[in-house]
């Protein structure tokens, strides 16, 4: 049974950056343990406004107020040294501890399942919460987004395992002993952090997988070139799952109909066999659907449990969200994603092809951080021309420093030499690109990472 008593007499707690997704979620779950919590962000949003109802203390903008209150200080990745709280902590003595940090002290008492990779961490950590929790299992969760069924990114469970996202972004996963560890994938992202060598990012997943305690294991996408290459030093169990023949769960047989795809998984030597249907669409779900199952059936999980929780999966916020919006007198479909990283955006259009069967497609896309842009800039320009109407924001910096040379107007040029169809826009342009128009577009996906997530609620607003 996962502890539910507090983690000590100091139990006092502010969260500096607690609007963040991976913030809400701990800062929830500290609350249910019987903490008290404050915490500020640079403004108060609807998560926050709910997290005010359960009994934390908001404060609206960085200042040193809500510190005096405070013996535990937690900060996100997205914080920088300067922060006016961050030095207030310093100069108090106060304990000063990163977002991973408290995160790892939470899981403390319970089979900790931690899912890992560089794309779809949420989407498969929610599914996974949802297995689990059909099979009344009640399980102890943080995601880095709300599960749509429910509305939460997390819950105090009173079952004996914690499900969580275990972030590489800062390298802070490797605070992390999970006894299973699931890896999505291992792709070029967050690449600054380590130098912008891959190899250093190979690295640290290694150091990951090495936590994993003897008598653990990781369940593992075998499709993946470069986790094929971190295996090999790998020196733990581990179990492979992928359409590939070699993986020891092999996905086939993968059919779309009705609304659902549907598709088989067999062990290599044909022991062990289930066919499950998915409403999510992409082979990218397909993948995140089968790490979630074969690591639900390695922990004991009935297979009716996963199939019906895999079938009634209504994903999670901003990933694929559909929504129908009435534009010129006419319904149409917006969907809002939070993919930032090429592949991912990829991913996206190609669910929409495959879900929707048009490629007249409106776009809203926010590039997210110069230095991803830099790196990955060809890779943007090649997806996004893809795009039969493409509209790009500024580039949403996330505390970065502007890149010479580095500009949405630069991406936006690099894309017209191949299709000319995309533009530079800002927020208050959106309802005039939308509305005057001689045609409605089939899909309008709305793209991106930042400040962007606020733009699928306006477009609602001005049905």
């Amino acid at each position: 049974m996962g502890s539910n008593r507090k983690l000590g007499s100091t139990n006092r707690v502010h969260m500096i950056g607690i609007g963040g997704s991976g913030m809400l979620g701990i800062a929830s779950i500290l609350l249910k343990k019987g903490f008290f919590v404050s915490g500020s962000d640079v403004s108060i949003s609807k998560d926050l406004l709910l997290l005010q109802k359960e009994g934390a203390l908001i404060q609206e903008g960085h200042k040193p107020d809500l510190i005096k209150r405070a013996q535990i200080v937690v900060f996100s990745s997205a914080i920088k040294k300067s922060n006016p709280e961050l030095k207030e902590a310093k100069a108090r003595n106060l304990i000063i501890v990163p977002r991973a940090q408290m995160l790892s002290s939470i899981i403390t008492g319970y089979r900790n399942i931690a899912v890992a990779g560089s794309h779809g961490k949420t989407t498969t950590t929610s599914l996974l919460a949802e297995i689990f929790i059909k099979s009344k299992k009640d399980p102890t969760y943080v995601v880095g987004g709300k599960i749509l069924s429910g509305g939460k990114s997390s819950n105090l469970g009173k079952g004996d395992t914690m499900i969580f996202e275990a972030d590489e972004s800062d390298g802070s996963f490797s605070h992390f002993h999970p006894d299973v560890a699931l890896v999505t994938n291992v792709d070029n992202d967050h690449l600054a952090f380590y130098k912008n060598d891959l190899n250093n990012l190979h690295k640290a997943f290694k150091h990951f997988l090495g936590n994993i305690p003897f008598y653990g294991h990781a369940v593992i996408n075998g499709d993946d070139a470069n986790l094929k290459k971190i295996l090999k030093f790998v020196k733990r169990r581990f179990i492979t799952v992928g359409f590939n023949k070699k993986n020891d769960f092999i996905i086939s047989n993968l059919t779309l109909k009705n609304k659902f795809q549907t598709f088989q998984i067999r062990s290599s030597t044909n022991q062990r066999f289930i066919t499950l249907r998915t409403p999510l669409f992409g082979k990218h779900n397909v993948l995140n659907s089968s790490l979630a199952a074969i690591t639900a059936l390695e922990e004991g999980i009935n297979k009716a449990s996963i199939k019906a929780a895999i079938k009634e999966f209504k994903g999670t916020s901003r990933r694929f969200e559909e929504h129908i919006v009435r534009i010129n007198n006419k319904n149409t479909i917006m969907v809002d994603d939070y993919g930032h990283h090429p592949a991912e955006i990829n991913a996206t259009i190609e669910a929409v092809y495959q879900k929707f069967g048009s490629k007249n497609i409106c776009m809203f896309f926010e590039p997210h951080r110069f230095s991803r842009t830099k790196q990955l800039f060809s890779d943007f320009v090649k997806v996004l021309a893809k795009i039969s109407e493409v509209h790009i924001f500024p580039i949403y910096p996330a505390s970065e420093k502007p890149v010479r040379g580095i500009t949405s107007k630069k991406l936006v040029s690099e894309i017209n030499k191949i299709n000319g169809n995309a533009y530079l826009i800002d927020k208050r342009s959106v309802k005039e690109v939308l509305y005057k128009r001689n045609s409605v577009p089939d899909v309008i996906l709305v793209q991106g990472a930042g400040t962007i997530a606020e733009i699928a609620p306006l477009i609602k607003e001005y049905e």
